[in-house]
C-alpha cells in the first residue's frame, strides 16, 4: 500500500485576483515549517509539487530537511480560470464555481480534475510514499474523485493541511482529511 500526503500550500502573499503566482507570506512560511515538523519523522519521502511558487516554497521546507529534490508536476497545479476572464473577476468566478459541480463547469474542468487523478495515480504506482504539495481545489478534485462526489468543494482545507490517501490494487482510499478552516478566497 502506498500513501500520498496531499499538502495544501501555505498562505500566499497575495490573492488569486491580484497576482498569478505569489509566494508565501510570513504566516505561510510559519505554516510550512509546522507542516514540515509534523511530516519530517516520516521521511525522507519523495516530494512532488505544483509548479506555482507558493507550493514550491511550501515543499522546499520539508524537502530541505530530507535533502531531497522536489519534482514539479503541472497536473497538480491550480484550477485554471476561464479564458479571457480579467484577473479581478477570478474570485467571483471561483465562488460561483465552488457552489457547483465539475460536470456543470464542463469539459475543460472535468479534464482538470481527471488530470489531477492521473498525476496522483502515476505517483502512487511507483510504490513510494510521497508528499504532494498542491492547491485547495486540486486536493478537493482528488477527494471528490476518490469519494465519488462531483462537487467542487468537498472540504474547506486549511493552509498546510495534510490529507492522507492510500493506494492499493489500483484504488485510492481516503485515510485522513486535512484540517479544515474557513478558507477565504482572496
Amino acid at each position: 500500500m502506498t500513501r500520498l500526503y496531499l499538502v495544501r500550500h501555505g498562505r500566499a502573499a497575495a490573492g488569486w485576483d491580484t497576482d498569478p503566482d505569489p509566494g508565501l507570506d510570513a504566516a505561510g512560511r510559519q505554516q510550512a515549517a509546522a507542516m514540515a515538523a509534523r511530516l519530517q519523522p516520516l521521511g525522507p519521502l519523495a516530494v512532488v509539487t505544483s509548479p506555482l511558487l507558493r507550493c514550491q516554497q511550501t515543499a522546499a521546507v520539508l524537502a530541505g530537511q530530507w535533502k531531497v529534490v522536489p519534482r514539479i508536476e503541472s497536473l497538480v497545479a491550480e484550477i485554471p480560470s476561464p479564458e479571457g476572464i480579467p484577473m479581478t473577476e477570478r474570485i467571483e468566478w471561483l465562488r460561483v464555481a465552488m457552489a457547483g459541480t465539475w460536470t456543470q463547469l464542463g469539459e475543460r474542468y472535468t479534464a482538470f480534475r481527471d488530470g489531477v487523478m492521473t498525476a496522483l495515480t502515476n505517483i502512487a504506482v511507483t510504490g513510494d510514499d510521497t508528499v504532494v504539495t498542491s492547491h485547495f481545489i486540486a486536493i478537493n478534485a482528488a477527494l471528490g474523485a476518490i469519494l465519488g462526489d462531483d462537487r467542487l468543494l468537498i472540504r474547506s482545507l486549511d493552509n498546510c493541511s495534510v490529507t492522507i490517501v492510500s493506494f492499493e490494487g489500483g484504488v485510492f482510499q481516503l485515510v485522513e482529511t486535512g484540517q479544515e478552516a474557513d478558507t477565504l478566497i482572496r
